[in-house]
This record gives C-alpha cells, structure tokens and sequence, in this order.
C-alpha cells in the first residue's frame, strides 16, 4: 500500500486498545448459533466510549438482545447527512474456542473474533466520529455512526435502520483492504429445490416414481449450467456468480421409492437480474428432467433473497474519497466489485448513495482472523478528511 506523507489522526496504540476491548466481548449473532449473545452488551461499551463527546446516540432493540447503536454528531443543518455503518455482530468461533475472544498482536496485525470482520471496522467509525467530535470542526452536515446488529445473520440491523433514516450518503465499513472501494457486489438467494416423485414398496418399480433419481439428474443438469454460465463467463468486477448445493433431504426408509427429495442451494444474481431469473433458468431443468420421468413434478421455494449491490449517486462522495486517500496514501481508491454480498445492498436499495471500503484483513470466518493495524489507521484518516469535506 502506497503511503502518503500524512501524519496519523489516530495512534496504533488506541487502535488496538479499542479493537481489544471489543473482541473480548462476546457478540456471536444467536441467528446463527444458538446461545449466541447477540450486541447488546458489546452496544453498552459503545454507549459508555461515546458518553463524553456531546454527540447524541439512541439504542434500538430490534428483538431481544438484537440491538442497533446510533451516535450522531450534529451539524448545524444546512448540509447533508453522511451515514457509516459497520455491524457489531459476529460468526461463531468453535474452531478455536480457547483463543477467539483472546486479542493477540503479532507485529501489524491484531487477531481475534471480530478484529476484522466487523468489530475493528465499527472502531473506524466511531474514531472517526471522536476526532471530528472533539476537532471542534464547524461542520453543516450530520455524522451519524450506526452500528448494527445481525449482518452476520439475516441482516435485521440494516432493515431496521433504512426504516428510520434515509441518509444523503452512506459508506459501509468492511474489511477488504485498501485502497479498494467496493461499488457493486453480487446478490444472493437461498432456494429449495423440491422434487415430488411417488411413494411405492421396493418391490414395485412400475409404481413408484424415484424423487431422488430425480433430483440426483436436476443436480447434474444445474452442475453443467454452473459449469457454462456461472463458471464459463465471470463478470468483469464481481467475479463468478455464486452457485453451490447446501443441503439435501428425501426418503423414508430403505425399502420405499421416496415420494419426495429436497435441495438447499445458494445462488448468486449480477446488478441487472433478478432471483425471478434463476427461478425460471431451475424450472427450465426440471421440465427437463420430468418429461424423461413422466409425473415427476418439482417447485423452487425462494427461503430468502437478497438483491445485487450497485453504487449509484455516489459520485460526490467517491471524489471526496478520492481526494482523502490520496492524501493519506498517496493514490486514488481502486472500485472494484466483489461475490459475497452485504449490507451495502440494503442501504442502496433504500434510495441511499453508498460505497464500501474497509482495512485488510484475513481469516474471516475461521481461526486466526486478523486485521492490518495501518490499514486501521489509513481508514480512519481517510474517512475523516472525507467527512469533513462532505459535511463542511
């Protein structure tokens, strides 16, 4: 990473000081797994770090335990209002238990559950929020920092916060390194795959039809389809579009035809098309598949949905990014798009500019995740100067 020759608006040591104190809360998304414990307690540590800043903040509990944390420091109306949003939730950590919630620096890097992904993000945003806070800058525009519950899981932090607010720009802090920003990023859908054969004794193949030889042929044709029009034709920026199978169910016992046979997939869309497509590109293989299997029917169940991400109206706040991190960096910020999918969507989807960035960071979702302590601090500088600019 190219550096600039810019003095650091934030040290290491409270960088790490602040990651630290967060990774050592337990904030696992109870979505995913059970027991979790959701952002409430993690949300008490932020309520107390902002409590002298003269900023004002609100806590909303979605649901039990599931709480968003909003600190807004206030212009003087006459500007627009800038939004940084990171999640304070995290994934699991039973691959290594003894350690997650143990923060460790080994040279620039700082490990930990959630040092990365998102908990050293939600640090950017609110030492962002304390510099410009206590620079005594005489800002028009509203900073308001959301930190959010549940992206981890089926994002109800974002949905709720799009519902109370409509930003006139929003950056969504992940880590995915700079000098990158993140403009569009696929969608995604969880579907069913239901495949209705007919139940008979073992002893009767002229009476059953088999749903697992069904969908064991629907598989294979959505295999090839993968092969030829996912894996065969990237897009430019974000990459092959998501398909995998995730899960499978059917039969009753070993001595009946199985009268039904479901798959779980994953399924990727591109800015421009929607999870209505992959539904009828999925019904196409089944009609294929049932007329070489007269009376075998199927259905695709959407379980849930989640649009592309395409930055749009952004122009504005990607030159004020741009001019920010040339000075802390020396370089413009590269857009680029991405195959994994974020709150992003949700916040453009409502009608609000938005861009991605965050620091590098490694592991995600697996032992040992890591976060790049410059990259922390080259953030922060960046989104300071671009705040200020926007907001002034």
């Amino acid at each position: 990473m190219s550096q600039a020759n810019r003095e650091a608006l934030v040290s290491a040591e409270e960088v790490v000081a602040m990651i630290s104190d967060l990774v050592r809360i337990e904030s696992v998304t109870p979505w995913l797994v059970e027991g979790g414990a959701g952002e409430a307690e993690v949300v008490r540590y932020f309520a107390n770090w902002v409590a002298d800043l003269g900023v004002e903040t609100e806590i909303h509990e979605i649901e039990p335990g599931r709480v968003n944390f909003i600190a807004t420091l206030r212009g003087s109306g006459a500007g627009p209002t800038l939004l940084l949003n990171a999640h304070s939730d995290t994934v699991g950590y039973a691959g290594w238990p003894d350690s997650a919630l143990l923060p460790r620096l080994d040279g620039d890097r700082l490990y930990g559950l959630g040092a990365a992904d998102d908990k050293g993000c939600c640090a950017i945003a609110l030492l962002t929020l304390r510099h410009l806070a206590r620079s005594g800058a005489a800002l028009r525009g509203d900073l308001v920092v959301a930190c959010v519950a549940d992206e981890e899981g089926v994002s109800i932090g974002t949905e709720h916060l799009v519902t109370t607010m409509t930003p006139d720009y929003a950056i969504v802090i992940e880590a995915d390194a700079l000098p990158k920003v993140v403009v569009e990023h696929q969608g995604f859908g969880w579907l069913d795959v239901v495949v209705e054969g007919r139940a008979a004794h073992g002893s009767a193949p002229e009476q059953g039809i088999d749903a697992i030889v069904g969908l064991a042929e629907i598989v294979k044709l959505m295999h090839e389809w993968d092969l030829e029009h996912f894996a065969g034709v990237p897009t430019p920026r974000n990459g092959r579009t998501v398909f995998h199978t995730g899960t499978v169910r059917g039969g009753t016992d070993y001595a009946t035809y199985p009268s039904q046979a479901v798959l779980g997939i994953e399924i990727g869309t591109q800015p421009g098309e929607t999870m209505a497509d992959r539904v009828c590109e999925i019904e196409d293989i089944i009609e294929v598949v049932a007329k070489k299997m007269p009376g075998l029917r199927g259905e695709v169940r959407i379980r849930l949905e989640r649009e592309p991400f395409l930055a749009q109206g952004h122009e504005a706040l990607l030159e004020s990014l741009n001019r920010a991190a040339r000075r802390h960096m020396g370089t413009d910020l590269e857009p680029v798009g991405m195959n994994a999918w974020t709150d992003a969507a949700l916040m453009q989807a409502a009608g609000t500019p938005t861009v991605m960035l965050g620091p590098l960071g490694g592991n995600f979702h697996s032992p040992d995740e890591w976060v790049s302590i410059p990259d922390v601090i080259a953030t922060v500088g960046i989104l300071v100067d671009a705040a200020r600019e926007l907001l002034s």
